[in-house]
């Protein structure tokens, strides 16, 4: 047994109990501790016994107040569904032009189409819809299938080259990569596309500008028509714009026209709603407008 004796220092008595010549102090418990054990103790049990507490298998202890954390979320989840409901039956049956024109409308197209936008989109678009390097900057007003809603919501229903049926197809050729065009022809075009949208050129650039016009009007004009601004019908975008997806410097005009682009951008009809992508649609279209 454990010899015990008063420490000199404190005047306790000691357990009795020695590790590496400290000694352990036999110290009664503070009665603040005992009175906080036995207040959660006694809460404990009242709260046992009055609000839903121990699992029983398939079920759990009711509590005698009937209280259902579940089924008050669940209402409010309801209450929240039917509040949204007042705008989103609305949605769902007025015309774009009808929603366009109604600003209180519009001011929730604004707020749940940014969220759902967020939820969706903003992975390539990025939160604000500017876009990056092969991703589509939406607040530009350069719409490559048009910018009206009806036709944005057909382009998020249906994707672009996605695996829908009924896809948007856009694919540009390979023109130096596949032999239709020479390295040096690749150059010329290239100086001439990047001339239709201003751009400051050297020299050697403005050297090269007849023969890539020739060479434009014999393997681009189907695409991207005779003056360059695109079309829409087939997703060719402007090349007399400031906005260029893949990049208008030099090299990067060069290697479009090289190797060719082909985007994609997955349907969305089979992961929302009609009305989800209605608002989506509606939500995009206002990125574009001018802020004031």
């Amino acid at each position: 047994m454990a010899d015990e004796r008063v420490d000199p220092v404190t005047g306790q008595k000691t357990t009795g109990h020695e590790w590496n010549g400290i000694e352990e102090l036999d110290t009664r418990i503070p009665r603040v501790v005992i009175f906080f054990l036995v207040a959660t103790t006694l809460f404990a049990i009242v709260y046992w016994i009055l609000l839903p507490a121990w699992p029983t298998g398939n079920s759990y202890t009711k509590g005698i107040l009937g209280f259902d954390q579940h089924s008050v979320v669940m209402g409010e989840v309801g209450a929240a569904a039917a509040e949204r409901a007042k705008w989103t039956d609305r949605i769902a049956t007025e015309s774009f032009d009808e929603i366009s024109r109604d600003p209180q409308l519009m001011t929730y197209v604004r707020e749940s189409g940014h969220a759902a936008f967020i939820d969706n989109c903003a992975a390539c678009h990025g939160m604000n819809g500017t876009g990056g390097t092969g991703y589509p900057n939406l607040t530009a007003g350069a719409w490559l299938w048009g910018g009206d809603p009806e036709t944005i919501a057909e382009t998020i229903s249906l994707g672009i080259n996605s695996t829908q049926l009924d896809t948007r197809i856009s694919q540009m050729m390979a023109f130096g990569r596949d032999g239709i065009l020479t390295r040096d022809q690749v150059f010329e075009v290239a100086a001439y596309v990047r001339s239709l949208s201003g751009q400051k050129l050297n020299a050697e650039d403005k050297a090269m500008l007849g023969a890539g016009q020739k060479i434009f009007a014999e393997n681009c004009v189907s695409c991207h028509g005779a003056t360059g601004q695109g079309m829409p019908t087939v997703g060719a975008p402007d090349l007399t714009d400031q906005v260029w997806l893949y990049g208008g410097d030099a090299q990067s005009v060069y290697m479009t026209i090289y190797s060719g682009r082909q985007g994609h951008m997955p349907h969305w009809s089979d992961r929302l709603s009609p009305t989800e992508i209605k608002l989506l649609a509606l939500y995009v279209g206002t990125l574009a407008e001018p802020k004031s």
